[in-house]
């Protein structure tokens, strides 16, 4: 073995409750699908043309260094709490510190069954390894704070979903892996030891100004609030905001059933499972706020008076709304052009937003037209958004630059539904072509081409998917 990562382990180092040391679990006949090289230069990684790489990657062979462990945690799953559910398909080899100093995680998931798994396979199919490959990479350049794609690998072997499906294991790359779940769980048992010891952990690895319990909370809170603004901006829905996949380091993890708005409407929802719309597009708001209170709620523990700290963090989370509102207001001011928004330009915002659901018009396309000037021709009665567009005009006189503000916020291209669904049904018939080509297009999602025009195209009747599933 030539790979050589210069692992530097501190989640390791916890007390062993934390986690279940284990080794993924060899497959059948691993190759190499992707290698992010650009990514594994950043963590340090050499060795990058070993001939073992498909093997070190799908988890048949450990490189040196690695400390393999799955880890603990619990979680609120659509509002209702499991006390344990913890890493059932993935395993952690270690951590890696990178040229920007930052400490990064390296784990490999559907590396087989764990004493976690509750009566799973361990295992992933390509189709759910492929769409997070493809949407995180696109989410790190649209500049979304997100968990990274190092490398996929197909297994060989099949994985028994509704019928037999191509196996594959994602290595994944994030900032850590500590979620509100796993403050959750410790919580829970009462076990304000290991809270502690977690508390320390995190603070020392995520916060290091924020050294009492409020102040992690409104770090974390603040990371949360920018982060779904974020999403919101672009027209991503997450699809399963469980706290068990809501990290403490503000990164969008666990790209289950997630999507992308094509046409406008704030009730959006794709994934399968999501019945009652709980983690629809516009809920995200709310439900982030809800996921922050299952923290405050697990660190009271820490306080030196449990009791008399439910006040405080109460209204500390109370705060939360409108640290969301003030980051929708930058991240859409800029969408119309507005490099300092005022608060009374939400109003300019709604009202288009409004006038786009009425329309149905595509999300992100309108919102590019905005530069180009073919807004309107998303509009079925291009009038409405005239109206609107006297009064933003007279707005944007007061700007230097709208155009470029516009340009910076306003993707050209993001990871279509149906586009995604394309490239997994070619790539599960062995044709890598899609997914290598949207792995290109999306490199760059902020600059049109001609190469490119197509991806910029919403789906036809036929095209729309109607449900995004999690692939577990």
């Amino acid at each position: 073995m030539t790979l050589h990562i210069p692992f530097d382990n501190s989640y390791a180092t916890l007390p062993e409750g934390f986690f279940a040391r284990v080794k993924p679990t060899p497959v059948k006949d691993p190759s190499l699908i992707a290698f992010n090289t650009d990514l594994a230069r950043e963590l340090g990684i050499d060795g990058l043309d070993d001939p073992d790489m498909a093997a070190i990657f799908a988890g048949n062979m450990v490189p040196n260094g690695a400390s393999p462990l799955a880890q603990l945690y619990a979680g609120h799953q659509f509002g209702q709490y499991n006390p344990q559910l913890g890493d059932g398909r993935a395993v952690l080899l270690g951590e890696t510190i990178g040229a920007d100093g930052i400490r990064w995680d390296i784990q490999l998931k559907g590396s087989g069954q764990t004493p976690f798994s509750r009566m799973g396979d361990g295992r992933a199919w390509l189709g759910p390894v492929l769409r997070e490959y493809v949407v995180s990479e696109a989410m790190h350049a649209l500049g979304v704070p997100t968990t990274r794609a190092l490398a996929a690998v197909r297994t060989g072997e099949a994985v028994i979903r509704e019928r037999p499906l191509p196996g594959a294991v994602l290595t994944r790359v994030a900032q850590s892996h500590i979620r509100v779940g796993t403050f959750q769980v410790f919580a829970a048992r009462g076990d304000t030891q290991a809270l502690q010891t977690l508390f320390d952990y995190a603070v020392a690895r995520h916060t290091p100004d924020a050294t009492d319990p409020a102040l992690f909370l409104d770090a974390v809170m603040r990371k949360q609030a920018a982060l779904v603004a974020h999403w919101l901006s672009i027209g991503f829905i997450h699809g399963v905001m469980n706290t068990d996949n809501c990290s403490i380091a503000g990164e969008t993890i666990d790209y289950g059933p997630c999507a992308f708005m094509d046409s406008y409407h704030p009730e959006t929802v794709f994934s399968s499972i999501d019945r009652y719309g709980r983690y629809s597009y516009a809920a995200q708001a709310d439900i982030i706020v809800w996921n922050m209170a299952q923290l405050a709620t697990a660190l009271l523990p820490l306080m030196p008076d449990p009791e008399a700290a439910v006040e405080p963090f109460t209204a500390q989370i109370h705060k939360m709304p409108e640290m969301i509102r003030a980051e929708w207001l930058k991240r859409f001011g800029a969408k119309i052009g507005l490099a300092d928004p005022k608060p009374e330009d939400a109003k300019l915002i709604s009202d288009l937003l409004g006038a786009m659901e009425s329309a149905k018009a595509d999300f992100t396309n309108t919102f590019r037209g905005l530069i180009d000037g073919t807004a309107r021709d998303h509009f079925l009665d291009p009038m409405e958004f005239d109206v609107w567009a006297d009064t933003w005009k007279a707005r944007i006189d007061d700007e230097d630059n709208p155009i470029a503000v516009m340009e910076a916020a306003n993707p050209v291209l993001i990871p279509r539904n149906h586009r995604i669904e394309a490239m997994i049904t070619a790539a599960t018939e062995g044709d890598d072509g899609p997914f290598q080509r949207l792995m290109a297009a999306y490199a760059d999602p902020y600059r049109p081409s001609p190469d490119t025009e197509d991806l910029r195209r919403p789906p036809t009747d036929s095209e729309v998917v109607r449900a995004t599933f999690c692939g577990t």
